[in-house]
């Protein structure tokens, strides 16, 4: 019976000044949908960013590095075992960039349960002809339908079918700014040499666009098939091993593993990118700041509005302590009236900040860069809602306890003296 009374009693005082409560619950509800919208569309945006490089990166790559030999003539001389060597000017060892046994290592690596999928690939070193003009390049052997399935091959093609390198003998799909240069069109004919002086003709079956030009302007791709044929190497050659994880955390401490299980070298994808991750977790900061700013910001309000509002009812108070309220009733009351703009607020903040996400999302995006991306990007993450509606909360609560304290310590005697 007494819930019911100081329930009827907040909503009284929230009537009494309806104007004032109804600008608290608009802050936290543009507060809240400021918050959820600004969250989502920066992390689309860097989940957009940080695909253009990392969901095309093998989350390990198995190869064999050119670096000098760690071992040194003068390491196996017992005379000078203690010492400290001072070696300059060391050249790499002559190692070849094929990796041994590599299909063993595949049939190896898929029956471990932590690996999603594996590819192979070939680098080949190469001139694209224009001309008297030989432009520096890398072909790119894949395996079409794995590259296809692991790093989303085919999203990046922007004319022409992927599928065709496998199909069509001697084909290539050529970076977008390779095309730009030599001026090249679906079906033209065009002519590479090998770093061995081999001239090949290729039939341009497609274009790539990444998103990054420097990289457009360098490298193509083509089948294993073909590839093995430009560098006149045997039908098993591969000089990278790509691996997708299925826990990506995990690529630092599976990398070590391989490296050492197959005696290759290995680099994991946070090694290899750093700077994207890096770049990620600051925006999130700055976006996560920047709303909970906004939170704080309309809690201040709240608590601007209690206060007033208690000074204004110093005579109710005092009339509710002197029929027996007690302090802690008193302060029930204003916290509930500030839980109560928070609710309305958060209800009403999450549905528009989802409105307002649905309507960004609708908003077409443009970019010759990115050919997979059609409207701009956001993330409907749950999480973002959670952290906004419990934020709105334990602001409101806060911006009401002091005032609602406040108000239970009102003497009534005082009060009523003084009127």
């Amino acid at each position: 019976m007494k819930i019911k009374h100081l329930t009827e009693i907040a909503i009284a005082l929230m009537l009494a000044r309806w104007k004032q409560t109804l600008v608290a619950a608009i802050g936290v509800t543009f507060s809240i949908a400021l918050f959820v919208t600004l969250l989502g569309f920066m992390e689309g945006l860097n989940q957009l960013l940080d695909g253009i490089v990392l969901n095309r990166t093998p989350h390990i790559r198995l190869y064999n590095d050119i670096k000098p030999s760690k071992i040194q003539p003068i390491d196996l001389s017992k005379e000078f075992k203690d010492y400290h060597h001072f070696i300059s000017s060391v050249k790499p060892v002559n190692t070849r960039k094929e990796i041994y046994n590599a299909q063993q290592i595949i049939n190896k690596l898929e029956t471990d349960d932590r690996v999603a999928g594996v590819a192979s690939k070939i680098s080949a070193q190469v001139f694209y002809n224009l001309g008297n003009i030989d432009l520096n390049g890398i072909i790119n052997g894949i395996e079409v339908d794995q590259e296809a399935k692991l790093f989303a091959f085919g999203d990046y093609i922007i004319e022409g079918n992927y599928q065709e390198l496998d199909i069509v003998s001697n084909s290539i799909i050529l970076g977008q700014g390779v095309a730009d240069v030599i001026n090249a069109e679906l079906g033209d004919i065009i002519t590479v040499t090998s770093t061995e002086g081999e001239q090949f003709s290729l039939k341009v079956i497609g274009f790539y666009e990444s998103g990054i030009s420097e990289i457009d302007k360098v490298q193509s791709f083509a089948s294993l098939e073909t590839t093995r044929k430009l560098l006149g190497v045997s039908s098993n050659y591969i000089s990278d091993i790509q691996i997708k994880l299925k826990d990506l955390n995990m690529a630092p401490k599976l990398a070590a593993e391989y490296e050492s299980l197959f005696r290759l070298d290995a680099e994991d994808i946070q090694t290899a990118n750093a700077q994207f991750e890096t770049g990620s977790g600051v925006r999130s900061i700055i976006s996560y700041a920047v709303g909970i700013t906004l939170l704080i910001v309309s809690g201040f309000g709240i608590y601007n509005i209690l206060n007033m509002l208690i000074y204004e009812k110093m005579d109710t108070i005092a009339i509710l302590k002197a029929t027996g309220f007690a302090g802690s009733d008193v302060k029930k009351i204003f916290i509930s009236i500030s839980l109560s703009i928070g609710v309305a607020g958060a209800v009403g903040g999450v549905i528009i900040g989802f409105l307002m996400s649905l309507g960004i999302d609708a908003i077409p995006f443009s970019a010759p860069s990115l050919p997979a991306v059609e409207t701009y990007p956001i993330d409907y993450g749950l999480q973002y809602y959670a952290v906004a509606i419990i934020f709105a909360m334990l602001t409101t609560f806060l911006a009401g306890w002091m005032p609602a304290r406040k108000a239970s310590k009102v003497d009534p005697v005082e009060i009523i003296r003084g009127k």
